[in-house]
């Protein structure tokens, strides 16, 4: 009886042990290209408060998030072969959809820091931009330097690179991190803040939709650790990055991605009037 058992045990174990690495096998992550080209969609996050980049608008009686990182999404999925769906979301919880798998890439004037890049991994740059400071245009002579800005509050986006900006640059500011440019917008022309740190020209996209305010004669140097925006992706998916670094250089050579800023800028002015 006894061997009887053991011969059971031994039969159980090796079934076990079969099922195991049956499960492991199917279990194995599939690379994210692999990922995109079985589902035949493109999952792509973005923060739709970032015009020209992304931003949203009545098109065709829908509200739908258009822009140029909508444009390069396209692009990519278009290489693929696949189609394309767009992942609202707050900029602070973007890069964050990348682990979590609700999306398979995140284009969104994503900032390609050293310190992100602990985290995810970065295509090539497809876009370098400066900052600009958004204040009340009735300010506009009150706030020229970093000193006028002593003891005033000054907000920046939740997680992006702006932050860092008033805290290094604007010595003395008080740095209110807000979720959405939008809510920097409206908290300058209500007098919470006295001004926003955003990113050069979706502040100039803001700035002609909304005559009451204006860009600061300050100038704000770009981090040295800032090197352009760039498309991020899961660590390790090199396949997926390659296929993505192609479109960014065919594009950036026939000036297909600044022609696409252009025009959506033009867009987001009309947008946001």
């Amino acid at each position: 009886m006894n061997t009887k058992k053991w011969m059971v045990g031994i039969i159980s174990l090796m079934a076990l042990t079969a099922l195991t690495a049956c499960g492991n096998k199917t279990q194995t992550s599939k690379s994210s290209l692999e990922q995109v080209k079985s589902a035949k969609v493109l999952k792509v996050a973005v923060s739709p408060d970032y015009p020209p980049f992304e931003f949203q608008m009545l098109k065709n009686g829908k509200n739908q998030v258009v822009g140029s990182d909508i444009d390069l999404a396209k692009a990519i999925a278009k290489k693929l072969g696949v189609k394309v769906q767009i992942e609202p979301m707050d900029f602070n919880n973007v890069l964050a959809s990348l682990s979590t798998g609700k999306a398979d890439i995140a284009i969104s004037g994503i900032s390609k820091t050293p310190e992100r890049a602990k985290s995810v991994a970065f295509s090539d740059i497809y876009y370098e931009a400066d900052n600009a400071l958004v204040v009340k245009k009735s300010e506009l002579e009150r706030y020229t330097s970093a000193a006028d800005f002593k003891g005033k509050k000054v907000a920046a986006q939740k997680g992006a690179i702006q932050e860092e900006i008033v805290q290094k640059q604007l010595k003395g500011a008080s740095e209110i991190a807000l979720p959405a440019i939008t809510d920097e917008i409206n908290e300058v022309k209500a007098g919470q803040v006295q001004g926003a740190v955003i990113e050069g020209l979706i502040a100039k996209s803001y700035v002609a939709g909304n005559p009451d305010l204006a860009i600061a004669k300050l100038k704000l140097k770009t981090p040295t650790d800032s090197y352009g925006s760039a498309v991020a992706l899961p660590k390790g998916e090199t396949e997926l990055t390659k296929v993505i670094n192609e479109v960014i250089k065919s594009q950036k050579a026939n000036g297909q991605i600044e022609q696409s800023i252009q025009s959506n800028y033009k867009l987001s002015q009309s947008a946001n009037k």
